[in-house]
Order: structure tokens, then C-alpha cells, then sequence
């Protein structure tokens, strides 16, 4: 007879109503499965209150906080903050800086989203996703004799949408920047220049077969990112000389340069060398967008997100009013209960997802019938509170009438009060895989977020409708979800993720875990996690979730699939006079404040 493994939240939990919840959390399951396998369920409670001492704590801070998935960055954006710079100051030098240590997804080559609220409570949102270039059409992905779908949108100079990073960065710039913009740009321009050592985490992600298979069919990739074969070694010092000259650029000339000066002629000539799509011309035409936050609540909580093309925002929202409608906290954190009904949430959510949403643009979208009291109540009668509705018999849900859709993630928080939530890609890890020649920056494999073939599933697994099909200067539907929660009218969290689809439900849950189960915010991005995306019907889960539990999901009908990790999430709390600041135990992220 074996002890079961314990789920890491066992030993996260030291809030007083976090300790209620994950009490009731081992009485649930405990029960359950000793009546399932006859093991002492007292063991199970000695072992969890025993990990408890094990807890991580957040870092905390009196006045600003950063926290990015590089230690680097997180320096740079301090820094401003600390000489007088806002969030927003502060954001641009992180993410600049990310296009240097954070290769994989931070860049200058591909496009996000960024959430800003103001101390004085307004908020807005910048779109600066890449977009098809002007020669994008429905099919292009399509083998016109077999119909199937090629690789070129994954891997290659084709696989690139227009990027919109610096262009957004210029126009949060334009509207709300403080300090000089030379100043912001300059910490990756000294990455750049003089090098920074390589983490254990890139050095080992810059060999695994996969980076590398990708990154060798392309001889600038190989050179400046695998020593053409060599490799980096951990604490190598790793300089970048034709980005640095880039960076500098822009730093000297502005973003302008990277859309209609030296920067945007050797992007274009580039892509015209190779059969790629973008032209000097898409550069020039392509513009970041203003959009208004979508804006819910959650038991007193006010919830300001991403709105479409990110179908983020409405996931949240829509899910949070689904859970609204049960008493799914009752068993506690992390019990096989609760994961349930979450897990049947998500699955409703990415059912609605494949066909409903896409570019605001250019399809007519349902966001106020998809979140709408009685289309929630509709799709939360449908959960079963112990039986999984099998995903083959759920289809998309009628929400009503239309109205007139590799990433990395940061939050930040300044002395004022204002706070950015921002999340930006290159889609896959290295995006498509080529370096811009001459220019230093890897280009993204967006074009993959368009449903190539409606109804087939693309890099993620998404299966996706007509409303998400390519369109010239249309944008992608995309899964990045920065959120910030309001107390009170107050600010209260500050939370985003990378990780394709798994975003969504990353960010669902820490907000759950502090609003529903009383976690600190360290406590609530440590906490183990699951995704479900309607198709394929898979219950994702971390494999520190308890045996106990995993059998208690399968009984209810679920197909799990046990993984090391899901998702990334950077989180600050603010808190009494405190800010708490959360990096992700999953990779090598960095939080500080002062």
C-alpha cells in the first residue's frame, strides 16, 4: 500500500482562509478516496500540514513593483521607476530589454497587447497584434492538390505577420510616457552591446532538439543563436551586435525607423529575398489600435480585460459568471470538485471560442450575448455537478444578437498607482524561426493563430471557424489575456500569462484562487493547475496534483493527461500598504520592488 503524492497547493496554503480551504479540500478527497482505496486519510493530513512549511512567500514592497519572466528586464523596469518614471515608462523598457534576454518569445518581431489603468481609475487597451500582410489570402496555407495544410505558416519567412511590437510601445509612448524615450530604450541597447550571462533556463531551452532543429534551417538564426552548432554554455556572456545596431536605431530615430527607414528597407528586402510576404508597403500601414477594456465583476471584484481580437477577456468573464452560479469553492482548493466544475467552464468557454470569435474588424461579434446573466445561466445549467458532458456533444451555444475577436507576460506597478499589464509574442518559441538578416531580431509564426482550414486544429490544438480565417490586414484571435482586478474601486491585481490557450485558463485561475480560496499571490500563481479547451477532450493537469484527486476526475468521466507544467503567470497583488509581487516558480522570472 503506497502514501499518495500530495498536490503542491497542500503546502502553499497560510492565509487563514486559504488553511479553511484546503482543509475542506483534504476532507473531500481524503474521504472519497479512502473509501476508493482504504489508505488512512489521516496520512494524507499529516503530509499536508507537514509541506506546509515549505510555503514560498511573495516579495513584497511599500511603493512599485515589476515583475517579468527575466531577471534582466525586471532590472531595467525598476530602474525607471526608481529615477521617476510610470508604469507605462517602465513597461517600455521591459519589454525592449525582453527582445534581448527572452529570445524565445520577447521581441521586436512580432505583437501583444497591453492593459493600462491609471491611478485615477480610467483604463484602456492597446492592440498591437502582427496583422496579414496585404498579399494574405484564405487559402494560402492549403496544398492546392492535396488541400491540406502545409507548414509554411509554422515555420519560415512566410509563417510572419506584420509586427506590431514597436508600434505599440510608441503609442503607449505617445500617451502616457514620462521620461525621455532614448532612456527606455537604452537598457537593451547596453544588453545588446556589451552581452548579459546566459540562464540555466536559455542555455538549456537553446539545445533541446526541437529549438535547435528549428533554429539551424536558418543561417542567421544559427550563428547568433547556437554559436553555428557550438552552443552557449550557462553564464556564457552572449552579445548580439546586429540587434544592438537595431535597438540604437530606434533608440536614436524612433519606432518610425522600424516601419519607413533602415530598419523597415532591410525587413522588407529580406522577406523579398526569401518568399516572404511582408513588403515595405505593409510596414508603413500598419497601425496599433486603441480599444476599450472589456469590463465585468465577480463577487464585489471589478474585472477590467483584454477585449477582441483577444478572446481572452470574454473567456474570463464568461467563466467567472459561469462559477458565479454554483457553489463549485465549497470542497476547497485544488479538490477534485472544484477542478471539475472549472474544467467544465473552460470546456463550455473554448466550445463558444472555436466558432463565435474572431477580429472585431471584420467579423460581427456576440460579446455581450456571450457573457450576457441568461446566456451564463443557460450554459451553467448544462454542468453536471459529478459527470463530464463529453466535448463531441457540446457545440457552441447560442449567445444571442451581434453587436455593432511563445508569448511572455509582465506586470508592473508604480508609486502612483498606475499599472500595466502587458503580454507580447512571437507564437511559437523562436517564432518561425528566421532571423531578420542584418538586423538581429527572430520574426514571429503568427499567421498560425488564423485558422489556415477552418475546422482543423492548428499549433495549439484550437480548432477554429470561418470568423478566424485569414483576411489581408486582419488580426489573428489570440489567447493573451492581460487582466487587472479592481477592489472597491481600487486597484487590486495585476495579472497576465504566456502559453497559447493555456493563457486563458492560467489567469482564471490565480484569480480564483485569491478571490475564492483566500491565497496570497505568490500562494495563488504556485498553486497547481489545469486546462481544458473543448477540443481535443483532454483534461490537462500538473503532475503535482494527487493521485486521490486524479481518480476522483477520471470517475467523473474525465480523460486526464498529466503534464509538467501549464502556462506561466507574473502577478502583484496590492494589498493593505503592501504590494505583493508573484514570478512563477515554473521558469526563471523575477520580481522586485521598493
Amino acid at each position: 500500500m503506497r502514501t499518495p503524492q500530495l498536490c503542491l497547493n497542500f503546502g502553499l496554503l497560510a492565509t487563514p482562509g486559504a488553511r479553511l480551504a484546503t482543509t475542506q479540500a483534504i476532507k473531500a478527497d481524503a474521504v472519497q478516496f479512502v473509501l476508493m482505496r482504504q489508505l488512512p486519510g489521516l496520512l494524507i493530513l499529516i503530509a499536508a500540514l507537514a509541506a506546509q512549511a515549505l510555503a514560498r512567500q511573495p516579495l513584497h514592497a511599500k511603493h512599485a513593483m515589476v515583475v517579468s519572466r527575466e531577471t534582466h528586464a525586471t532590472d531595467a523596469g525598476i530602474a525607471i521607476l526608481h529615477s521617476g518614471g510610470n508604469a507605462v515608462d517602465a513597461a517600455i523598457a521591459v519589454a525592449f530589454s525582453l527582445s534581448v534576454t527572452l529570445p524565445s518569445a520577447g521581441n521586436l518581431g512580432g505583437g501583444g497587447f497591453m492593459l493600462i489603468r491609471l491611478a485615477n481609475g480610467t483604463s484602456t487597451f492597446l492592440d498591437f497584434r502582427e496583422r496579414a500582410p496585404l498579399s494574405a489570402s484564405r487559402n494560402m496555407y492549403l496544398d492546392p492538390k492535396t488541400g491540406r495544410i502545409t507548414g509554411d505558416s509554422l515555420v519560415g519567412y512566410r509563417a510572419s505577420g506584420v509586427p506590431g511590437t514597436v508600434r505599440g510601445l510608441d503609442l503607449a509612448y505617445t500617451k502616457f510616457g514620462t521620461k525621455p524615450w532614448k532612456d527606455l530604450v537604452q537598457p537593451a541597447v547596453t544588453l545588446a552591446t556589451d552581452g548579459f550571462p546566459i540562464g540555466w533556463g536559455l542555455a538549456q531551452a537553446l539545445r533541446s532538439q526541437a529549438n535547435t532543429d528549428k533554429l539551424s534551417r536558418f543561417p542567421e538564426s544559427k550563428r547568433i543563436f547556437l554559436k553555428d552548432g557550438a552552443y552557449y554554455d550557462f553564464e556564457e556572456n552572449f552579445r548580439q551586435p546586429e540587434l544592438a545596431r537595431t535597438l540604437t536605431r530606434l533608440r536614436d530615430l524612433g519606432a518610425k525607423d522600424f516601419y519607413e527607414g533602415e530598419t523597415a528597407r532591410l525587413l522588407a528586402a529580406d522577406m523579398a529575398a526569401h518568399g516572404g510576404e511582408i513588403t515595405l508597403e505593409d510596414l508603413k500601414q500598419y497601425k496599433a489600435i486603441e480599444r476599450q477594456p472589456l469590463e465585468g465583476t465577480y463577487k464585489g471584484y471589478g474585472i477590467i480585460t483584454a477585449p477582441p481580437p483577444s478572446s481572452g477577456g470574454v473567456g474570463i468573464i464568461q467563466m467567472l459568471g459561469m462559477l458565479a452560479l454554483t457553489d463549485y469553492a465549497k470542497d476547497g482548493a485544488g479538490s477534485a470538485s472544484s477542478l471539475h466544475y472549472e474544467a467544465e467552464v473552460m470546456r463550455r468557454y473554448f466550445a463558444d471560442r472555436a466558432e463565435l470569435l474572431g477580429d472585431p474588424d471584420f467579423t460581427k461579434l456576440s460579446v455581450k450575448g456571450l457573457t450576457s446573466p441568461d446566456y451564463l445561466r443557460k450554459r451553467r445549467d448544462s454542468i453536471e455537478p459529478a459527470k463530464v458532458t463529453p466535448s463531441i456533444q457540446l457545440k457552441a451555444g447560442d449567445p444571442g444578437p451581434y453587436e455593432s475577436p511563445e508569448t511572455t507576460h509582465f506586470s508592473i506597478v508604480d508609486a502612483a498607482g498606475n499599472a500595466v499589464s502587458m503580454t507580447y509574442t512571437l507564437n511559437a518559441g523562436y517564432g518561425s524561426g528566421v532571423t531578420a538578416t542584418g538586423l538581429g531580431f527572430l520574426l514571429n509564426n503568427e499567421m498560425d493563430d488564423f485558422a489556415a482550414d477552418p475546422g482543423q486544429p492548428n499549433l495549439f490544438g484550437l480548432i477554429q471557424g470561418e470568423a478566424n480565417a485569414i483576411a489581408p490586414r486582419k488580426t489573428p484571435l489570440s489567447s493573451m489575456t492581460p487582466t487587472i482586478v479592481t477592489k472597491d474601486d481600487k486597484l487590486y491585481m495585476v495579472v497576465g500569462s504566456p502559453g497559447g490557450p493555456t493563457i486563458i485558463n492560467a489567469v482564471l485561475e490565480v484569480i480564483l484562487n485569491v478571490l475564492d480560496f483566500g491565497m496570497n499571490m505568490q500562494q495563488a500563481v504556485d498553486q497547481p493547475r489545469i486546462h481544458h479547451q473543448w477540443m481535443p477532450d483532454t483534461l490537462s493537469l500538473e503532475n503535482t496534483v494527487s493521485p486521490d484527486t486524479i481518480a476522483l476526475l477520471r470517475q467523473f468521466g474525465h480523460t486526464v493527461r498529466p503534464t509538467a507544467s501549464i502556462a506561466e503567470v507574473e502577478a502583484i497583488r496590492s494589498f493593505g500598504d503592501w504590494l505583493e509581487g508573484a514570478p512563477d516558480g515554473r521558469v526563471e522570472s523575477a520580481a522586485k520592488g521598493y
